[in-house]
């Protein structure tokens, strides 16, 4: 079916015009690169938008998601850039159009850190290697195909074998003006026994000040459109410690799709921290593929006034002896909604597996709704594997307690709510990323 055929609704802003337009603009790239790109509009053309009913989209809202009125920034805004929370920015991209490069002068020699256009070029196989390698499973393979298609620039990071990058690699992705749509990418490939930690920091410009109300309508259109992806590849042996932070603005409709593999006993530490956006979606597919892999999925989110998170797993064990360990916590607050659906896949070959998988919710507000569906799916008969989700409220006494000394009830809650996230935040080796991380989480009950 081609995109001419398709109502506006199925393709929005994103017609073959804009396409072309796009492509036009990416004429040094090489054939293999336009090729994807044409495969993937032709996929992302074809499918439909998801509908209520949709089981990838339980609980999701879907009506009047939309994709019109968007449309791709043709030059950066202005180059100011949103400071980094976690440092200075290797690379920093603003409308998905590289700004700015600190790339440290102590790096070990073979590391590479550029963007996915010279890597098309200079590091074509890697690229082709890793690069949207996965299939996407969790629902949202129209949007992933979107992103594929009108995807500008991003990170392009390579670590050699037994190359240990002492400091965090920050990137930061920053969005600017109204109706823009932005397509971050970041491509981590960790060679065998190396050792690296990344950071992704996702920025609108006008984030504190596009703040909604409690009572803003889900139906009105949202004003930005990020649609996001990771690919993390740790090959034999290797430590892989990736950290992201989405704080776009708050009339941001926000896609993000994670792609993780972990090869024979290496190990891959993922942290997201959820604040902006007003209604976000977040999918994260792990595949652990060859013995002592070990995958540790981890997720903190602050959702408040309408806000709406939609976070969507996938651990596929796929040899024996691995490891996979999940743990999501949200705090809701005001009208906020969360979503968690999480699957736990163990194939046939794949004995000895332990997995875990838990969700937890703390829920600061009367009118906040937490929805859990967490799942198993075991193929094998040696395993290990325990699945779980809550929803508490605040212990009542511990707010009286808190109250009674005049403490306000905001700053309760922010007490409240970092106790609650400690256990996930303990779990990173870096105090300085512990500090920026709850910096950040602290901006939330600033607004």
């Amino acid at each position: 079916m081609s995109a001419t055929t398709l109502s506006a609704s199925s393709i929005g802003s994103f017609t073959a015009e804009a396409f072309a337009a796009h492509l036009a603009t990416q004429s040094s790239a090489p054939a293999w690169w336009l090729d994807r790109k044409r495969a993937a509009y032709e996929k992302f053309a074809a499918l439909p938008l998801p509908k209520r009913g949709d089981e990838a989209w339980r609980f999701s809202t879907v009506a009047g998601l939309t994709l019109d009125g968007f449309a791709l920034p043709t030059t950066p805004v202005a180059r100011e850039l949103a400071r980094a929370p976690f440092g200075s920015a290797a690379l920093a991209f603003l409308n998905n159009t590289l700004v700015s490069t600190s790339l440290p002068s102590d790096l070990p020699s073979g590391v590479i850190i550029t963007t996915l256009l010279d890597a098309a070029t200079n590091h074509a196989d890697l690229l082709r290697a890793h690069f949207m390698a996965q299939p996407q499973k969790l629902g949202s393979e129209k949007f992933a195909a979107l992103h594929t298609a009108f995807l500008s620039d991003g990170a392009f990071i390579y670590i050699p074998r037994g190359v240990e990058v002492s400091a965090p690699i920050v990137i930061t992705h920053i969005a600017a003006g109204a109706n823009a749509a932005v397509f971050p990418h970041t491509l981590v490939i960790a060679e065998e026994n190396s050792q690296v930690t990344v950071v992704d920091y996702f920025v609108s410009l006008d984030s504190n000040s596009s703040h909604v109300t409690s009572h803003t309508s889900q139906a009105e259109r949202p004003q930005a459109l990020a649609l996001g992806a990771n690919d993390l590849y740790a090959g034999h042996g290797a430590n892989l410690t990736y950290v992201a932070a989405q704080n776009w603005s708050r009339h941001t409709l926000s896609f993000q799709f994670n792609s993780t593999v972990v090869r024979r006993d290496a190990r891959v530490q993922s942290l997201n921290l959820h604040l902006g956006a007003r209604q976000a979606r977040h999918e994260s597919l792990s595949q652990l593929q060859a013995p002592g892999a070990f995958s540790e999925m981890l997720a903190l989110t602050v959702a408040d006034t309408a806000q709406e998170f939609d976070q969507r797993t996938l651990q596929i064990h796929q040899a024996p002896n691995t490891k996979s360990d999940l743990l999501y916590k949200n705090a809701l607050r005001d009208h906020a909604r969360t979503i968690f659906s999480g699957l736990i896949v163990v194939d046939p070959d794949a004995q000895k597996t332990d997995a875990y998988q838990s969700n937890r919710n703390l829920m600061l507000s009367d009118d906040a709704e937490a929805n859990s569906l967490p799942g198993l799916e075991i193929q094998a008969n040696d395993v290990r594997c325990t699945h779980g989700a809550t929803s508490s409220r605040i212990d009542p006494e511990q707010e009286f307690y808190l109250r009674s000394r005049g403490i306000r009830k905001t700053d309760a809650d922010e007490l409240l709510t970092f106790g609650f996230f400690e256990e996930v935040l303990a779990r990173l080796a870096s105090e300085p990323l512990r500090d920026s991380l709850r910096a950040l989480i602290q901006t939330q009950f600033k607004k």
